[in-house]
C-alpha cells in the first residue's frame, strides 16, 4: 500500500519528557530515549520561541548520545546501560548493553532535524547528518542469523515490525506499537533531510504494518493495548496511541490513520476535565447516579428528580468499563456521583478532544436534508441551518465533543467555520 506524504511536516510531537540539560553522575545511566524526548521537545520549543536555550538544551542532549554511540555492523547504535527485566510483559530480559528500536527511531529524529535546522552553524549541521546516517543505517539491519544487534525484523506475515525490545527468536518481540509509531516518526524526518528512497520505502512499509494491526491494536469501546504480543489495555498510552496516529495521518496524507485516531477517541476519551473543570448541564425530569467500581461494576446508584435544568460543575469525563460515557458531578445534590452523558438531556458545555486535520476532509450534505451548524462567537453561541438543493461535499479540519455532541468544524466557503454534527452528515 502506497501513502502520499503531506508537505506541512511535524512542530514538534507527543513525547513523554525527561532528562535534563546538566551533567550529573547519573547520566550514564539514563536510557537514551530520555534525552532524547528532551532533546526534540527543546527544539520544538525553540521553534515556537526562538529562545537560544532552547536549542542549547537540544543539542546538548545530541551531543551526549552521539559520544556514547557504539559502533556496530557499520551503524550507530545507542545502549541502554542497564540491566532490564520487564516486570508485566514476560520475556523481555536484557543484560546491558542492549538497544531498542524506539531509540534508535528518535535519535534519527533528532539529529535529522538538527541536521537542517537553520539556527544550528553549517558545520555542526554536517556533524548531525553524519550522525542521522549513521542512526539510519542501523534501521536496514535485519535480525538474519545470529548477527547482533538488531532492531528491525519481518513478522511471520511478512510485516515489517521496529522493535522497541526486540528478542533474538524470530516471533518473540513484544511488538510494541507505541515504540514503533515513534521510530516511524524518525524514518520521515530522516526521509524529508535526506530524501532518501529506502527511508520512504521503510517509512510505506511500517504505515501498511500500523494499519494491518489496527484491529489487534484497539478494544472497540475501551483501552488500547500497549502491545501485540500482551494484549494488555494501557490508560498511560492510550492517550499516547491518539496522538501518534494523528502525526502520522498527518505526515502521510492518509485518512486511514486519522479515523483510526478518532476511533481510539470515542473508544475512551482523555478523562481529565483540567483543575477547573467543565460546566455541565442536567435537563429537567429524573438522572439515574451511579458509582462504580474499577472494573465498571456498579456499586451504588440512586435518582435525582429535577424540576427544572440544573447547571453543576464536572470534574471528569471518561468511560466506564463495559458502559457508556460518564461525567463525575462536584457540587450540588449529586456530587460525588456519575451520570451518563446523554445529548441533549446531559450536555457538558465547550469544546473537548479536539483533533486537527491536515489535509481537510470530507463529508456530504445530504440533498434537502437541513443541518443545524453553530458557530462559538465571544458574545456567545449562534446557529444557523444549512441546506443544499443536491448533495453536496464539504471540507472540515476539526474535530471535536462540543456540548457532548460529536461535531465537526467546515471549512468550504459559505460555511467556512461553522460546527455541524456529525451525526447530520454522511
Amino acid at each position: 500500500m502506497a501513502y502520499t506524504y503531506g508537505e506541512q511536516g511535524r512542530q514538534g510531537s507527543a513525547r513523554r519528557v525527561r532528562g535534563t540539560d546538566v551533567p550529573g553522575a547519573r547520566e550514564a545511566s539514563r536510557p537514551p530515549r530520555w534525552e532524547l524526548q528532551y532533546g526534540l521537545t527543546n527544539l520544538a520549543s525553540h521553534r515556537r520561541t526562538a529562545e537560544s536555550h532552547f536549542l542549547h538544551r537540544a543539542r546538548a542532549q545530541a551531543d551526549r548520545v552521539i559520544e556514547r554511540r557504539h559502533d556496530l555492523r557499520g551503524a550507530w547504535f545507542f545502549p541502554y546501560p542497564f540491566d532490564f527485566k520487564h516486570q508485566v510483559h514476560t520475556g523481555l530480559t536484557y543484560k546491558a548493553p542492549w538497544y531498542s528500536g524506539m531509540a534508535q527511531g528518535e535519535a534519527l529524529s533528532l539529529f535529522s532535524q538538527l541536521a537542517g535546522y537553520a539556527g544550528v552553524p553549517a558545520a555542526h549541521r554536517a556533524r548531525y547528518r553524519a550522525a542521522a546516517d549513521g542512526a539510519f543505517a542501523s534501521l536496514l539491519l535485519a535480525n538474519e542469523g545470529d548477527r547482533r544487534p538488531w532492531v528491525v525484523a519481518r513478522d511471520g506475515q511478512h510485516q515489517l515490525w521496529i522493535h522497541e525490545y526486540p528478542i533474538d527468536k524470530p516471533g518473540t518481540s513484544d511488538y510494541t506499537y507505541n515504540g514503533f509509531m515513534f521510530a516511524v516518526l524518525g524514518l520521515w524526518d530522516y526521509y524529508a533531510l535526506s530524501r532518501n528512497s529506502l527511508a520512504e520505502q521503510l517509512f510505506d512499509g511500517a504505515l501498511t504494518t500500523l494499519d494491518a494491526y489496527f484491529p489487534q491494536l484497539r478494544n472497540p469501546g475501551w483501552l488500547s493495548n500497549y502491545c501485540h504480543t500482551h494484549a494488555i489495555p494501557t490508560d498511560t498510552y492510550h492517550s499516547v496511541h491518539i496522538d501518534l496516529l494523528r502525526q502520522l495521518s498527518w505526515l502521510s496524507g492518509s485518512d486511514r490513520f486519522a479515523v483510526q485516531s478518532d476511533m481510539l477517541t470515542d473508544d475512551y476519551p482523555p478523562p481529565s476535565l483540567g483543575k477547573a473543570g467543565g460546566l455541565a448541564t442536567l435537563d429537567d425530569g429524573t438522572h439515574t447516579l451511579f458509582r462504580f467500581a474499577e472494573n465498571g461494576a456498579v456499586t451504588a446508584s440512586r435518582a435525582l428528580t429535577l424540576s427544572r435544568p440544573w447547571q453543576c460543575t464536572a470534574s471528569r469525563r471518561a468511560r466506564i468499563q463495559g458502559r457508556g460515557i460518564y461525567l463525575l458531578i462536584e457540587d450540588g445534590p449529586a456530587a460525588g456521583w456519575q451520570v451518563a452523558e446523554r445529548f441533549p438531556a446531559v450536555r457538558l458545555h465547550g469544546e473537548w478532544c479536539g483533533s486537527d486535520y491536515r489535509p481537510a476532509r470530507a463529508v456530504t450534505f445530504s440533498a434537502g436534508v437541513s443541518v443545524v451548524c453553530r458557530k462559538h462567537p465571544e458574545e456567545g453561541t449562534v446557529t444557523r441551518t444549512g441546506t443544499y438543493p443536491k448533495a453536496t461535499v464539504v471540507s472540515y479540519d476539526r474535530r471535536a465533543v462540543i456540548d457532548s455532541r460529536k461535531m465537526v468544524r467546515l471549512t468550504r466557503e459559505e460555511v467556512a467555520g461553522w460546527w455541524a454534527p456529525t451525526d447530520q452528515l454522511h
